[in-house]
């Protein structure tokens, strides 16, 4: 049987459900087609759920560190109110029932199965053929890489959706990925007390980074207890039916679980590319209206421009102006980012190093936060920088890295002075309000 419609949209993750609901309420017949739940990795085993845990987890920490600024206190940990949070809160038991209403209450259809493209503008479902006169929209997400380590595909080890979803807290960890899951993951578990060490094959964590904020994390860990090691090989994983045992050349080290966090892979095997013409490798390329090739789109993950939530809805926003005959205005490229350990790394912009490569004339300005006037007063738990990374040819700044307590919402003043080019003499001649985190910003200008 086939069907005729506008649009089809296959993988309804954030920005794939966002697209669905604004083509639909502009009055064309959308097709939403979902092989997995309806919201995607974020909601069920990603954004949503980890930063539950780690509010919890934070807690916790915040918890042990009144006895160096208000007294004693006794800490007990219990997962189980964070699992039940997990599961009645944020994923319905891993049902996506709500989710789905939202699709069809907007105006589009719903189909459930693998999607998969037999041609221009027409996409297969379970037999069933799609045709759209406007165009498929693709964002099929990412699934965990899971590295060739001689013996691990014979273990019974954990991706982040394992770890989301579990009831328990294992009694020790070991971490096989040192980028923003693996280590806010580890950070997260170690707080309820699981004995975590991390393996990080770069040579260091967190690399995609600024080295400092890297130092600062690995200092972090450390001084709580995870022990972390960058720069290693990993030579194999085996499982004696209770056990991990990661043998790292002479070093080997054992627990209870392991958790794999070793990047993120493209989902776009099996998705019917070669039938459109469109070669298959790491990332689709999209011009900045997110077009693949004509009658095609893909958003999100996919196309390599930053595997977040915020990127995927940006991208749905304006993939759906293009389709709507509206103008998506100048891409934006400032791309900002959170880890969300404790302390917390913002990132917008360039790194230092980045900005060099690109033959910037650069000027680099930072400031320390415990030192700051906030940093101070905050006292235990104040570790995090301010760092600047300025065209001094220019005038702007073109990166910057918030890192600390809250990094992630003093990188708002960043990203807009990224974004806006707003004039270093300018950012100089403001007032920045005292005492606060963000005030740093006026010592690393």
């Amino acid at each position: 049987m086939t069907v005729a419609c506008d649009v089809v949209v296959v993988g309804l993750g954030p920005g794939g459900e966002a697209v669905v609901a604004r083509l639909a309420q502009g009055g064309l017949k959308v097709v939403a087609v979902e092989a997995e739940l309806v919201g995607g990795e974020c909601p069920y085993w990603g954004c949503i759920p980890s930063k539950m845990f780690i509010r919890a987890a934070n807690a916790l920490a915040e918890a042990r560190r009144v006895e160096k600024l208000a007294g004693g206190v006794s800490v007990i940990p219990d997962f189980a109110p964070v699992a039940r949070r997990i599961r009645d809160e944020a994923t319905d038991n891993w049902d996506d029932t709500v989710a789905a209403k939202r699709v069809t209450d907007a105006g589009a259809t719903l189909v459930r199965g693998h999607g998969r493209l037999v041609g221009d503008r027409t996409v297969e479902v379970d037999r069933e053929t799609y045709v759209a006169s406007k165009g498929v929209v693709l964002n099929t997400g990412t699934t965990a890489a899971v590295p060739p380590i001689a013996g691990l595909a014979d273990t019974p080890y954990w991706t982040n959706r394992e770890a989301l979803a579990t009831e328990s807290i294992p009694a020790s960890l070991i971490v096989i990925g040192g980028g923003a899951i693996g280590l806010e993951l580890a950070q997260a578990f170690s707080r309820f007390d699981s004995q975590v060490t991390v393996l990080e094959v770069a040579p260091r964590i967190l690399a995609p980074e600024e080295p400092e904020s890297s130092e600062i994390l690995a200092k972090v860990f450390e001084a709580e207890g995870i022990s972390v090691h960058a720069g290693i090989t990993i030579d194999r994983v085996d499982h004696d039916g209770s056990r991990f045992t990661v043998t790292c050349g002479d070093a080997t080290y054992e627990s209870d679980q392991l958790l794999v966090a070793a990047g993120r892979k493209s989902r776009l095997d099996d998705i019917g590319l070669e039938t459109v013409g469109v070669a298959v490798d790491r990332f689709l390329t999209v011009d900045d209206s997110m077009q693949v090739a004509d009658g095609l789109w893909a958003i999100g993950d996919i196309v390599g421009r930053g595997a977040f939530t915020h990127v995927s809805m940006y991208h749905a926003e304006r993939v759906s102006k293009a389709i709507l005959g509206e103008d998506p205005g100048p891409y934006d490229t400032s791309f900002p980012r959170v880890t969300f350990t404790d302390p917390e790394v913002g990132g917008v912009g360039l790194t230092e190093k980045q900005a060099r490569d690109n033959g910037i004339n650069v000027r680099v300005g930072t400031s320390e936060i415990p030192s700051s006037s906030r940093g101070w007063i905050h006292s235990v738990g104040n570790e995090g920088l301010i760092k600047l990374v300025i065209d001094d040819d220019r005038g702007v700044i073109v990166g910057a890295t918030s890192a600390g307590p809250t990094g992630g919402e003093t990188l708002s003043a960043l990203a807009f002075a990224v974004r806006a080019e707003i004039p270093v003499s300018t950012l100089r001649n403001t007032i920045y309000a005292y005492p606060t985190f963000y005030r740093a910003i006026e010592s690393a200008l």
